[in-house]
């Protein structure tokens, strides 16, 4: 299936100073320690791998810039504000052992996470081959265990700060977020454990509207009002403090959210353990956003048809109409 390694170019691939969009890539996965995706990282993009402590590695100065391999949980590293300074060498040393052995503890069920830096969206095919390998090493994702529910998220730069622009981006994901689930045939891991909460229907409902055309400002502030948390599928806090950070701030004063001009994506699922998956495909899944985005008259049309069904977020039949509006708009037909 060599087609789910091809990457299609986005409908906007450079951003307004002419240079190539850049993607970032988050991967989780189970069944390989921090230390060896480290070295496996190192032997792909080259550069120095640095422990921070047993379960956090760091490849500096490697292609394309530094890469972090880690436990996905803080109770296996050491506090970044220095909390834990106090108490001692010998209590830190307990703290120590006991970070250790959480994070050996909880490896059984607590992913694994590549945190890749922002790369040209052309390089793509160089992480599809680093899932490769770590799946040869022994890799897995969700579906090989009742216990997994690992994801990975896509970090597209925006191609422009146009509020037009990017008001029709969120238009097209909120639109085609139940789509995105079907067609994920989202794993009942993932399912139960409810990676992150849907946008309130009334939010959605406003903004799909065709007549939704806010300023920069009134985009913002409409976001925060009703999506005051970074958990959305479509995280935009990150975009949003990086060109409104004071007003991020008094509104949403958490130390997680880092400034970055990207489109934050948390996939429904992902996984890595299996071969009919890879990162372009869900690239290319993305790209049906983007698509969507550029095409006024058929984000209107669907805006519409949205708010006349008003029979709530997860209605059954909104994938298959999503699939059938999506159809009809290629310019050859169905």
């Amino acid at each position: 299936m060599d087609f789910i390694r091809e990457r299609a170019a986005p409908p906007r691939s450079e951003t307004e100073d002419g240079r190539e969009r850049r993607l970032g890539v988050e991967i989780e996965f189970a069944a390989v320690s921090a230390k060896r995706a480290a070295e496996i990282v190192q032997e792909m993009f080259g550069g120095e791998v640095r422990e921070e402590d047993p379960h956090r590695f760091h490849v500096e100065d490697a292609e394309f810039g530094g890469f972090t391999v880690e436990i996905d949980t803080q109770y296996a590293h050491r506090p970044k504000d220095g909390r834990e300074a106090e108490g001692g060498e010998l209590l830190e040393d307990f703290r120590g052992e006991m970070r250790r052995l959480f994070g050996d503890i909880g490896s059984v069920v607590v992913p694994c996470e590549v945190v890749c830096p922002p790369m040209p969206w052309s390089e793509l095919g160089r992480l599809d081959a680093l899932v490769e390998t770590l799946r040869e090493a022994g890799a897995e994702g969700t579906r090989s265990s009742p216990f997994y529910a690992f994801g990975a998220q896509l970090n597209p730069e925006i191609a422009s700060e146009d509020p037009a622009h990017l008001t029709a981006m969120l238009k097209a994901y909120l639109l085609l977020s139940p789509w995105l689930r079907a067609v994920m045939s989202l794993d009942m891991t993932r399912r139960l454990a409810a990676f992150a909460d849907p946008f309130p229907e009334r939010y959605v409902t406003k903004v799909t509207s065709p007549d939704y055309a806010p300023d920069r400002s009134a985009l913002i502030e409409d976001y925060l009002t009703d999506n005051p948390t970074r958990n959305r599928e479509l995280d935009l806090l990150p975009l949003f403090a990086w060109m409104e950070p004071e007003l991020v701030k008094r509104r949403v004063d958490d130390p997680r959210v880092k400034p970055r001009p990207t489109f934050h994506y948390r996939l429904p699922d992902a996984d890595l353990g299996e071969r009919d998956w890879s990162l372009s495909l869900e690239w290319n899944r993305w790209l049906t956003v983007e698509r969507l985005a550029e095409d006024a008259d058929l984000l209107a049309r669907m805006g519409e048809a949205w708010a006349r069904r008003r029979q709530g977020w997860f209605s059954d039949r909104w994938p298959m109409e999503c699939t059938q509006w999506l159809l009809l708009s290629r310019p050859d037909g169905p």
